[in-house]
């Protein structure tokens, strides 16, 4: 009996049968930034082809509502031109996220740089009442009244800018607003603030120099030229304005040596070509002075500088229809420059053409009527022409122009020439 009551108590029991349970699978919810690690991945990887597709997968996933894949979509259409484009991708962002500034920064850059400065204003205007202290949105307001000439509430800006935080790029526009309004000492006195910050920024000590440069203080433009040089030996802009340095004191050979250097770094500047033709000019090589600023010509056909120059070689070459073409295109792009009006009148002078080099010294008197040389060749044109009275009545106002210290003409050359002649003009009075 005890072993049977034993072997009782052994016996496992089977748990008892029971209905299964029913599988639960999660939902499938979506997540729109799902792929937002790898969209920018291959975005900073510059792998632009391999992130559209993905982006474009991404979109149609979430019907597009996915504010990052926009954002990036936006960034790299515009890294390719396609400016109109990549404004709409930014307003989609935008639209998602109104409150997020990065979105309407891109707004109003892809605005600004479609030409539409008044609604690029008013994006970043929007955008700033989320954050007023940014100094980018500070900077992009200052950028865009400047192109809309509200110079004053530009300035104002660039100054908020600098105040939040120290920017090269904010004392460049600054020194380029001051420029714009003809105050030369203010460009100065930003750009020598701003190296105080930033002392081995190259653009601002380049900027600095070149304006000393144009100031006429060659010492200080040497200095601070050389300073940009000392930091960036390849720098383009420091290196012409050194050689126009040595160009200016005749050390033409000097110059061209600088000039070589330039150009082997960029051989497609405008500016270069344009001051090698005048070194060449300068040893009397009349022939290689034209064909270098033709070249300079060909890259920056809309410089009147460039233009002014040719017609003036072509001037001194006896060329007189060349010289009138090249003349012609620059007082179309600089049509209130009197030495252009007064080199033209001398061109129409020798192709015997009176009447409308009459015309072009009357233009040159009325954009300057302090310009001295355009009353002497004004009266040598009507001497030549036979207006005995007339060339003696232009040669006495050139006289009492010339007369004031503000006016006087100071070339040596120029002065030998007038004295030559002159005498065959006051004897017919």
């Amino acid at each position: 009996m005890s072993d049977d009551k034993d072997e009782a108590q052994d016996e496992v029991k089977l748990p008892q049968k029971t209905a299964p349970l029913p599988s639960k699978v999660a939902p499938d919810i979506q997540i729109t930034e799902k792929n937002n690690w790898l969209i920018h991945m291959l975005f900073i990887r510059k792998e632009f082809s391999t992130c559209k597709k993905i982006i474009k997968s991404q979109l149609e996933e979430t019907h597009n509502t996915c504010e990052y894949a926009l954002y990036v979509q936006g960034m790299m259409l515009r890294s390719e031109a396609m400016i109109q484009e990549s404004l709409e991708s930014f307003q989609a962002a935008a639209m998602l996220n109104p409150n997020n500034i990065e979105n309407l920064k891109q707004v109003g850059r892809s605005l600004y740089l479609l030409g539409r400065h008044k609604a690029a204003l008013d994006i970043y205007t929007e955008a700033s009442r989320i954050n007023p202290d940014d100094p980018e949105l500070l900077h992009n307001q200052g950028v865009c009244l400047v192109y809309l000439k509200e110079y004053k509430k530009a300035k104002t800006f660039f100054y908020k800018s600098i105040h939040i935080q120290q920017s090269e790029h904010a004392y460049i526009q600054l020194s380029k607003l001051h420029i714009l309004q003809d105050d030369k000492d203010g460009a100065i006195s930003v750009l020598l603030k701003s190296v105080e910050h930033f002392p081995e920024n190259t653009k601002l000590l380049t900027a600095l120099g070149l304006l000393y440069l144009n100031a006429g203080e060659i010492q200080k433009a040497f200095e601070y030229l050389g300073n940009a040089m000392t930091y960036d030996s390849e720098n383009i802009d420091a290196i012409i304005g050194l050689a126009s340095i040595m160009q200016d004191h005749g050390d033409y050979d000097v110059a061209l040596t600088k000039y070589r250097v330039a150009a082997s770094i960029s051989p497609e500047s405008n500016t270069l070509w344009n001051n090698i033709g005048l070194c060449f000019h300068g040893k009397k090589k009349l022939v290689a002075a034209i064909s270098c600023l033709k070249r300079a010509y060909y890259f920056a056909p809309f410089e009147w500088k460039t233009a002014y120059n040719l017609g003036l070689m072509h001037l001194n070459m006896n060329q007189y229809a060349s010289a009138a073409h090249f003349l012609s295109a620059a007082i179309n792009r600089r049509p209130k420059y009197a030495p252009l009006y007064m080199l033209m009148g001398i061109t129409l002078m020798h192709l015997e053409d009176y009447n409308n080099s009459k015309e072009a010294f009357e233009s040159a008197i009325a954009c300057n009527p302090e310009y001295a040389l355009t009353y002497f060749n004004y009266a040598v044109m009507l001497y030549n022409e036979g207006k005995k009275s007339g060339a003696v009545a232009k040669y006495t106002i050139f006289e009492e122009v010339n007369g004031k210290e503000a006016n006087k003409i100071k070339d040596r050359e120029m002065i030998a020439a007038i004295e030559r002649i002159a005498p065959a003009i006051v004897s017919e009075s």
